[in-house]
């Protein structure tokens, strides 16, 4: 597939580094010839100096013949101009990162497609349906769900009251067994579990169940004292920050703490009263103290400084906070604010990756998601009439070796798939593998 990328800002190289390692042809597009020279050096893509909304610069990239155009500069109204262009120079799909939560009202998106703009990408309201996931269970470090929550995918730390520690996975399958592990992260390793693996102390386990499991799962993971949220703190008035107190149920209540006043005051005007909005400085303890840090159940920390985020998260876990959230853009802290134990980090450039990554696939696939922690991917795909899939027992795909299926979706109700599963035409299936396999699964739904 040939996809060219115009912007080489954090989100465009990140994807460029991560479709270059799928092997796939990537030309990378930025005015800033001191930006895109490394990557062409460290990178299988190519680099061009030119503006993503100049014509020529798009002919000289091959635009006629590609097959995605994805548009993520910083500029907004730049990337839907640049879109408009490719759609009008050939290329088959165009995707534009975008500000404006307007633009994604549905009312909009024919008018947008008519425009030579097929997809559009809001970061800031992707991470922020993350958060609110992540917060309504303050034991869970990632949430995801699939088919309308037909299958849920859950990420949990695993504490010494975990009842399912040192145990090998094969012994642990009981009868109709409702859940499945996919994924095990620990340390610095990424596991596609088999039988004889087991989950130890500290492991980050990836868990797929159906809704009415999940306190079995609470359960078997020991957290079953961990406190249902109900009062949040958010530090930082961002977009995000915004996007997440709109989005948070009802039954919650936010605080937003935030230094610039003027911010403040326009945070007020777009927030129900749901929302209080302090000025003031998050990361003074005190401050905290008096707005209540020690009664609260989860802490946001969405301020630009990712060490700022980190460091705020573990002061809030000292007082007494069960649930902690971090956004971490540095992609190179991710691991570090792993290793102390933070809970959540979002990341809006993995969030925007997983979504983008979805358009590379053949197949019909309808949800792709990086694993923030985890060196791994989770697709879901449905499954053609005639697809190789179908023909076998799931025993006997002959799957890659770092492949498993976490579970499908028959008619509406959610399904965990053992070896004697027969999957069928129009099943959704959820399958999970270690970052650049995904591309060799596709044969098996096509």
């Amino acid at each position: 597939m040939k996809i060219i990328i115009a912007g080489a800002g954090e989100v465009g190289t990140h994807l460029a580094q991560l479709l270059s390692r799928e092997k796939q042809d990537i030309i990378l597009i930025d005015e800033d010839e001191e930006k895109i020279s490394p990557l062409s050096n460290n990178y299988d893509l190519m680099a061009i100096a030119a503006s993503p909304t100049s014509i020529a610069g798009l002919k000289d990239a091959g635009i006629g013949s590609a097959d995605l155009f994805i548009a993520v500069t910083p500029d907004e109204s730049r990337n839907m101009t640049a879109c408009m262009l490719a759609t009008n120079l050939g290329a088959k799909k165009t995707v534009a990162r975008i500000n404006n939560f307007e633009y994604l009202l549905p009312k909009n998106k024919e008018f947008f497609q008519q425009m030579g703009v097929a997809s559009l990408i809001y970061p800031e309201m992707l991470a922020a349906k993350e958060i609110v996931s992540s917060i309504r269970m303050s034991w869970v470090r990632q949430w995801w769900e699939f088919s309308g929550g037909a299958l849920i995918l859950i990420g949990v730390k695993m504490r010494d009251k975990a009842e399912i520690l040192n145990i090998p996975l094969d012994q642990l399958d009981e009868k109709d067994k409702p859940y499945h592990v996919v994924v095990i992260k620990r340390g610095n390793e990424t596991i596609i579990p088999r039988g004889k693996d087991t989950i130890m102390l500290n492991d980050i386990v990836y868990f797929t169940t159906t809704r009415k499991y999940i306190p079995y799962i609470r359960k078997i993971a020991g957290k079953e004292d961990y406190v249902d949220v109900q009062n949040v703190i958010i530090m930082g008035g961002s977009r995000i920050a915004l996007r997440t107190a709109q989005y948070v149920p009802d039954y919650m209540k936010v605080k937003i703490i935030e230094k610039d006043l003027e911010r403040c005051n326009r945070l007020t005007e777009l927030l129900d009263e749901r929302t209080m909005v302090i000025n003031g400085d998050a990361s003074d303890m005190n401050m905290l103290i008096e707005e209540g840090i020690k009664n609260t159940h989860a802490f946001v920390a969405l301020t630009g400084n990712a060490e700022t985020n980190i460091l705020s998260c573990l002061a809030a876990k000292r007082m007494g906070v069960s649930k902690t959230v971090a956004e971490v853009e540095n992609i190179d802290y991710i691991g570090m604010a792993e290793s102390l134990d933070i809970g959540t980090v979002i990341n809006k450039k993995l969030i925007t990756a997983s979504h983008i990554y979805q358009m590379m696939l053949d197949a019909d696939v309808s949800n792709v998601k990086c694993l923030t922690f985890a060196n791994a991917d989770v697709a879901e795909f449905t499954v053609k009439p005639g697809s190789k899939i179908t023909k076998h027992l799931v025993k006997d795909l002959d799957f890659p070796r770092h492949v498993t299926i976490g579970g499908m979706v028959r008619n509406g109700e959610g399904y965990v798939v053992t070896g004697e599963t027969q999957i069928q035409e129009g099943d959704h299936v959820v399958v999970f593998c270690m970052e650049t396999v995904m591309n060799k699964i596709e044969k098996y739904f096509n």
